[in-house]
């Protein structure tokens, strides 16, 4: 939420079936705490009206550059001034084109040529349109500027047609505008998050698990994205939704979790374990379904063996991090953690909170790290806890690099 609070985002509505989405993007904008300005071209209003976007942004729509009331101020100018950045959603071929060419007959193009902001377009057009070498040209041409694109999603579209040119998800949009807006600070990382359960299978439709739903590591994921970071989310059984420029892979079991890490560790830049991995699992999974019977039945489990102390031995330059979910003795299980694991350092927190456990959207947590000093932060959203997280791998980082250069010296 913090990188929109407060910011004014223009919105930019161009002619297209898909104009209709642009009141989910604004009430997602407003949501974030973003001041929203919408600005449409002629067409758009044959799509969407003025007055459902004025009453979703809570501001006048402006929609003609020649307006009285409007030009009275220089209207154009001054939204464009005003605008911390601007996003055309939808854009279509005719605005991409006039955009590249630097054309403003409009007061959309005219508040373009005028902007001095970050600006993105997100197209949706017919899948030809988008495919013609015009418009690849042309988007090519605002991406060497500088313009953010973000890439239209494929399916069935409004023209009868299957494949790419639908509008991206408002929500896809408006994590664009996020990392356009935040500090690229994790420009050089490449993190890999580990996130959510992993199910232990007892035979075929039975299986041991945890409460985990992956909301922490997946916040751990997006968060590191918008600052910059390419990110790998490797995420055990999960519903979440894959965050928008993360790589997902799936994986079931503790050992395809470990193993998937083990496989994509040397990729890494940065390791944040904050899956809760299965620690014992059925020593003998059966190969059909168990029938019941008054008797029950007894379950043996055998230990899942730790691999994230062998692997934390060949980091190198690398920074691991780790999470532990406890009900008691946190900071001392945690720092017991850190030492067994090798880690940088551990992110503890007491799951018996209501607050803080599993299934929420806050966390409390106490950071403890190689000197063994614990910093405890207040109750945060899980997104938030993600930005302390990520701070502080930077800290680290900056810590190992001083350390590097005085060894360099003497």
């Amino acid at each position: 939420m913090g990188a929109l609070k407060d910011k004014t985002i223009v919105v930019g509505v161009c002619g297209g079936i898909a104009a209709y989405k642009a009141a989910e993007l604004v009430r997602l904008l407003v949501s974030e705490q973003a001041r929203v300005r919408v600005m449409m071209s002629r067409n758009a209003a044959q799509f969407i009206t003025p007055l459902t976007l004025q009453t979703l942004s809570a501001n006048p729509v402006a929609t003609d550059t020649f307006s009285l009331t409007e030009e009275s101020e220089i209207g154009h100018i001054r939204l464009a001034d005003s605008a911390d950045a601007i996003v055309i959603a939808p854009a279509s071929a005719d605005v991409i084109a006039k955009a590249a060419t630097g054309i403003a007959d409009d007061l959309l193009t005219t508040v373009l040529l005028a902007a001095q902001c970050p600006i993105a377009f997100a197209p949706a057009m017919n899948v030809h349109m988008y495919a013609h070498p015009t418009v690849v040209e042309n988007l090519a041409r605002l991406r060497s500027r500088g313009v953010t694109v973000v890439e239209p999603a494929s399916g069935d579209l409004a023209c009868g047609y299957q494949g790419k040119g639908r509008l991206p998800e408002p929500a896809a949009i408006v994590e664009e505008l996020q990392r356009m807006l935040s500090a690229r600070d994790l420009g050089a990382e490449r993190i890999l998050v580990t996130a959510g359960p992993t199910q232990e299978m007892i035979d075929p439709v039975r299986f041991v698990s945890n409460r985990s739903t992956g909301k922490m590591g997946f916040a751990i994921a997006r968060a590191a994205w918008r600052r910059g970071a390419s990110v790998r989310l490797i995420a055990g059984p999960s519903p979440l939704a894959t965050p928008h420029g993360v790589e997902r892979i799936d994986t079931v079991s503790a050992a395809e979790m470990l193993n998937a890490t083990a496989r994509n560790f040397p990729w890494s830049t940065a390791l944040v374990m904050a899956a809760a991995v299965a620690d014992f699992r059925p020593r003998t999974p059966a190969a059909h379904k168990i029938k019941k019977n008054a008797r029950g039945m007894t379950l043996e489990l055998e230990g899942i063996a730790d691999e994230m102390p062998r692997l934390s031995a060949r980091k190198g330059s690398r920074i691991v991090i780790g999470f532990a979910a406890e009900t008691q003795g946190l900071e001392e299980n945690a720092a017991e953690k850190l030492r067994r694991k090798r880690l940088d350092f551990i992110v503890a927190n007491d799951v018996s909170r209501a607050d803080a456990g599993f299934a929420v959207d806050t966390n409390v947590v106490t950071i403890v790290g190689e000197d063994g000093r614990a910093v405890e932060h207040p109750k945060l959203s899980k997104d938030e806890v993600a930005d302390v997280i990520l701070d502080r791998l930077l800290a680290v980082r900056a810590a190992k690099a001083g350390r590097r250069a005085l060894r360099a010296v003497r």
